[in-house]
């Protein structure tokens, strides 16, 4: 078996003091080496296979270099691409990302905090977070950095990313007041989760503003293929509309299920809309018209705003708004005459 290689094998590779790598391998002082040092001293880690012991980082400064990432449903492909941003920002400044899938239970949501908690993560990244949040709750009561990604907490000073909703719900508004629809109904997301409410909300501000009367609402209990069917067999019972926005792309594949087994037409009899912009909803029949959110750049924002908190670079509260764009695909046309 290879020897291990210490930081002292690093500092004679370098030609430096292992202080001085010591000093190079921590983001707290890595400003403190100048660059022809801090590089040679990076090819030498490189060169070596140097990894350091994180039994004794933990040690010395108090952390583990492991953050919570706590995920409703890994099985929706919204969440992979921001947990790929997150992952890419924990590495490039060396802590690492333990996920928990809570698959929207709040009783599993509560054992999986428990068990990062146990492992002694040095801060959370939850999109898990709803309008009655224990799990958020205990984290801030025992003032352990945490930072929401694609949904607002109730309280204003826990940090969040987000993508800009009132924007993306605008965009689809304007979209198909001018394709001509006036009729327009919504698949809104549930009441408890801040996605849901902020859409329903810019939808109604978006109808507002053009004079329309206000969307037929039907309330999805989650965000599931299986809920945009219920919530589409309800609307075709109950309404007639043009146009179904709903309040993201997975809901909007259950709606135009049911569309399709009824002998209903994309977009010919009904237009629908998306949000999120998932992978592979271009290849659908028809391809859906949604707003695109910048995925991974959310990712990497909440990491970067919790690393600044878990370091002590700020104690300030950020709340992150990313920008969004509209995607028109074929799922959307005029409505007949």
């Amino acid at each position: 078996m290879q020897p291990k290689v210490t930081l002292r094998d690093v500092a004679a590779r370098a030609g430096v003091h292992p202080a001085t790598v010591s000093r190079a391998l921590s983001e707290d002082s890595r400003r403190q080496v100048n660059a022809d040092t801090l590089r040679r001293i990076l090819v030498a880690v490189e060169d070596l296979g140097y990894e350091p012991d994180l039994t004794a980082r933990t040690l010395r400064t108090g952390r583990t270099a492991t953050v919570g990432v706590m995920v409703p449903d890994l099985t929706n492909p919204l969440f992979p691409p921001i947990l790929r941003g997150i992952e890419d920002a924990l590495l490039e400044r060396g802590f690492t990302a333990l996920i928990g899938n809570t698959d929207n239970d709040l009783e599993r949501e509560q054992r999986v905090q428990r068990a990062l908690r146990a492992r002694n993560v040095d801060g959370f990244i939850l999109m898990t977070t709803h309008r009655s949040d224990q799990a958020l709750a205990a984290l801030v009561r025992d003032e352990i950095p945490v930072v929401t990604v694609n949904r607002v907490a109730g309280e204003p000073d826990i940090p969040s990313v987000r993508a800009d909703d009132d924007a993306g719900i605008a965009a689809i508004v304007d979209h198909l007041a001018g394709l001509g629809h006036t009729r327009i109904a919504a698949i809104a997301g549930p009441r408890g989760l801040s996605t849901g409410r902020a859409r329903a909300r810019a939808l109604a501000a978006g109808l507002r503003r053009y004079g329309l009367p206000p969307a037929t609402v039907v309330q999805a209990r989650a965000f599931s293929e299986t809920e945009g069917s219920r919530c589409m067999e309800e609307l075709l019972e109950s309404s007639d509309v043009t146009a179904v926005v709903a309040s993201n792309d997975v809901l909007a594949l259950g709606a135009m299920d049911v569309l399709r087994q009824r002998g209903l037409r994309v977009p010919d009899d009904l237009s629908v809309t998306g949000f999120n912009d998932m992978r592979f909803v271009d290849r659908l029949n028809p391809p859906l018209t949604t707003v695109r959110i910048p995925k991974h750049e959310m990712g990497w924002e909440a990491a970067r705003i919790l690393l600044d908190r878990i370091l002590g670079k700020t104690t300030a509260t950020q709340h992150a708004v990313m920008p969004v764009r509209l995607v028109v695909r074929g799922s959307t046309a005029p409505p007949r005459s």
